[in-house]
């Protein structure tokens, strides 16, 4: 049923990322957007992750990681994320980008705590990556291509997928980026 929605508003917003912060006279408004996209929370931030195998939109959660969110919001807001790459992929597990470097040991100059939360790692999930410390995630996030539980509770899941769910299992290694909030924290 969820896949037969989702499909639906596929085929109602033939829109890219960058589209939606420019509203025309043949496109949507970003407001619009929002309205169509699955969300748990109608307040809960919405980013979107360009590339050229298509666009993902993906639901933050600020009530169990709000650091993360707060941290990555900044990030985008900072263009820090445009034309990286997606640097590691790998078939059935994730998709993972946001080095800076582009190979997986570079970060935005700080580390975040962790925020280990009873979310599930779902095919889609928004999760932070880090090094073997709790307290190393940065700037690099990944998104699951499955369902993974052995990860549950032991990384930062601050997101999931709502829409272009079948854009993650097109993207290559070497892929790029652009990243764009579609809607931002409301305090």
């Amino acid at each position: 049923m969820i896949k037969i929605l989702l499909l639906g508003l596929i085929v109602l917003l033939p829109l890219t990322c960058a589209e939606a912060n420019k509203p025309t006279a043949t496109s949507d408004s970003t407001e619009n957007i929002l309205s169509k996209l699955p969300v748990e929370k109608s307040t809960n931030p919405v980013i979107c992750i360009s590339t050229d195998k298509g666009d993902m939109y993906l639901e933050m959660f600020p009530d169990v990681a709000p650091e993360h969110v707060k941290s990555m919001l900044a990030l985008i807001k900072k263009g820090f994320y445009d034309g990286l790459i997606f640097h590691r992929v790998v078939p059935g597990f994730v998709i993972q980008g946001g080095c800076p470097k582009g190979t997986g040991t570079g970060d935005a100059g700080y580390k975040l705590k962790a925020e280990f939360n009873s979310r599930k790692h779902l095919k889609g999930t928004l999760a932070m990556a880090r090094a073997a410390h709790p307290d190393s995630a940065g700037s690099q996030f990944y998104i699951c291509l499955d369902e993974i539980p052995h990860l549950d509770g032991q990384y930062t899941i601050f997101g999931q997928l709502r829409l272009g769910e079948d854009v993650p299992e097109k993207v290559t290694q070497g892929d790029k980026m652009k990243i764009t909030i579609i809607r931002d924290l409301l305090n």
